[in-house]
């Protein structure tokens, strides 16, 4: 509706508002000043109203989009003229005809608050209505009946309210709802946005027989992953597709779309849930703070830099080697338009030279090391290059630390490096070694945080296994009992950024990432999510393990092998810190063995060596 138009009837609920006080007060009757006083009146009404409505911001909604969290705008606007139109008629001398009766003026208040919401409502529903009806016309001129989907919503909670509201108010174009699924009984036969409550989740499979259902949306805040895969498997049972609703922030700030509801991922399914984190302390870390991060084109690097952002750091230094790479997270930045000043810096790590020039120029006071070789049969092939990167460019950054005065550094590692046998594993738990040495020599914080796999990582079996099923291959697995823990690449950030915050120098943390996974099943997961099944469309070949690779790895966080912290899932290894003479003789050996570029299987046995000179964890 146009702005004259809005206007115009603004004006005639006012006039009929004010015109049905006086009748009722008088009882249908004529007023003995007569009806033309009246209309004078009610000029002074009009304008006051008018300017309260202008006020409040009520005139600058959009009648389609006005909801209930709009009523206390009218409201107060209806008793702001209120108190005007009083006052005026204690003050203003004159005509009775321009000082209308009290109750007049509180009677007509509440009329016309009711009516202006009423009209604004009732045109959304117009609107909407004639959407939903309206047939969609072809470039040529002729009318086409669109496809419209039937929608089944699991979940009659917030979300699912919100999801059946956003698909109602597109009119049912695209998609339309059907119903609702929940296991509570309090909603057993209620009807929310207009839509039943037609069973349980187990009645999914004949609610989508009977109701010729095309899709089901999982709608729900902070979905249990059992529940998901339950959804999934009953999805699969009745031959309909499943989706499920974006983050929970996108939906408590009311910002979800027909369009942001999304197809069911691996992490949905085989992710942990979500951690609590309380964001408090780690605002207060990085809120004006020169923050530097390592490897910031990374899955896991690129992470770290959005979380850190949104803490508000002073100054953000993003050093990768991978030019593509830091473009890539550079221009992300850029288009969100973030205040911030992002310094983008092309650089190696173990290149001494360059990191001592960026230190000095940038003094950072937090440091966050992501960067590493981390891809295990590689560095069992080439063990010289692992020490180089991840543990003498580790010793490297921690001494720039401390001779900048960087207030806190911490290391990204891994739980390959619990009683390590691969090269990458014994490399990292190096690493730690010589930064918990460091933690003695200044006023840096030293720390480092292991944590398992990472779905959706660069390195990790997910995108190659999405590749595969892509390319209609075999899925290869190694072995049939593999397992390996995960996690989602934001929440083992988050819980970086905890632990980080938690630090008092020297840990080394551990995060608790639930139970380990199958591969395989992952596997199967994957195959069943692409629509297909497995071992009958997709087979799944088992290869064998690779070198440096275990079938479990030991992320241990019992009493005996880990300290609780004040977060329910940051653990400190109870590993034992290695003396500076062993710390500094394993360094020396490393860059010998650098230097004289030695050979893998002789690196390997030093490695073996080194790891248990410094000490095991006391697991």
């Amino acid at each position: 509706m146009s702005r004259l138009g809005c206007f115009l009837l603004d004006t005639a609920v006012m006039a009929v508002a004010y015109l049905t006080a006086f009748i009722l007060r008088f009882d249908f009757a004529e007023p003995h000043w007569g009806w033309g006083g009246v209309a004078r009146s009610f000029i002074t009404v009009w304008a006051v109203q008018m300017v309260a409505l202008w006020l409040f911001g009520c005139r600058r909604l959009l009648w389609r989009y006005v909801s209930v969290g709009d009523v206390p705008q009218f409201v107060c606007a209806g008793f702001f003229s209120t108190l005007v139109l009083v006052l005026l008629r204690m003050t203003l001398p004159g005509h009775l005809s321009l000082r209308p009766p009290y109750s007049i003026t509180f009677f007509n208040s509440f009329l016309v608050t009711g009516g202006l919401l009423g009209v604004r409502l009732l045109w959304r529903l117009m609107v909407e209505g004639f959407s939903g009806a309206r047939e969609e016309v072809s470039p040529k001129g002729t009318r086409t009946a669109r496809r419209v989907r039937r929608v089944l919503l699991v979940g009659a909670g917030e979300a699912g309210n919100l999801v059946a509201r956003e698909l109602k108010r597109q009119g049912g174009r695209r998609q339309r709802v059907v119903g609702f699924l929940d296991d509570d009984p309090a909603k057993r036969h209620a009807r929310i946005q207009g839509f039943p409550v037609v069973g349980e989740i187990r009645d999914l499979p004949k609610a989508a027989h009977k109701y010729a259902v095309d899709e089901v949306v999982i709608a729900m805040v902070r979905v249990p992953r059992n529940v998901i895969r339950r959804v999934v498997r009953l999805c699969e049972r009745a031959h309909v597709p499943a989706r499920i609703v974006p983050g929970y922030y996108e939906l408590i700030e009311g910002s979800l779309t027909a369009s942001k509801i999304r197809d069911i991922d691996v992490s949905d399914l085989l992710g942990r849930e979500e951690a609590t984190t309380d964001s408090g302390p780690v605002v207060s870390l990085f809120t004006q703070k020169r923050v530097l991060i390592t490897g910031a084109g990374g899955s896991i690097g690129s992470e770290l830099v959005r979380q850190v952002l949104r803490t508000g750091p002073g100054l953000l230094v993003l050093v990768d080697r991978s030019e593509n790479a830091l473009y890539e997270i550079e221009r992300e930045i850029r288009k969100l338009g973030v205040a911030t000043p992002v310094q983008a810096v092309l650089a190696d790590v173990g290149d001494a030279r360059r990191m001592q020039m960026v230190f000095r120029q940038v003094k950072p006071q937090l440091v966050v090391h992501s960067a590493a070789h981390k891809h295990v049969p590689l560095m069992e092939q080439n063990p010289v290059e692992a020490v180089k990167n991840n543990v003498l460019a580790t010793r490297a950054l921690g001494e720039l630390a401390v001779a900048c005065g960087t207030e806190r550094f911490v290391l990204i590692s891994t739980d390959k490096a619990v009683k390590p046998i691969s090269v990458m594993g014994m490399t990292k738990r190096l690493a730690e070694a010589a930064l918990q040495e460091l933690n003695t020599r200044g006023q840096t914080r030293f720390s480092a945080v292991r944590f398992g796999n990472v779905l959706g990582s660069s390195g990790s079996v997910v995108p190659l296994f999405r590749e595969q099923i892509r390319k209609g291959e075999a899925v290869t697995v190694t072995h049939p009992e593999m397992r390996r823990y995960f996690m989602t690449i934001a929440e083992a950030v988050a819980l970086v950024l905890q632990a980080m915050a938690l630090a008092e120098g020297g840990e080394v943390f551990v995060l608790d990432m639930g139970e380990p996974v199958r591969i395989v099943e992952l596997a199967e997961e994957m195959i069943a999510l692409s629509g297909l099944r497995p071992y009958e469309d997709i087979p799944i070949v088992f290869t064998s393990i690779r070198p440096g690779e275990k079938l479990f790895e030991e992320l241990d966080v019992s009493e005996r092998s880990a300290y609780k912290t004040g977060h329910a899932q940051i653990f400190v290894s109870k590993t034992a810190p290695a003396d500076t003479a062993r710390v500094e003789g394993v360094l020396a050996a490393c860059r010998r063995m650098v230097e004289k570029e030695a050979g893998a299987d002789e690196v390997r046995e030093a490695l073996q060596e080194m790891v248990r000179d410094i000490g095991k964890d006391v697991s």
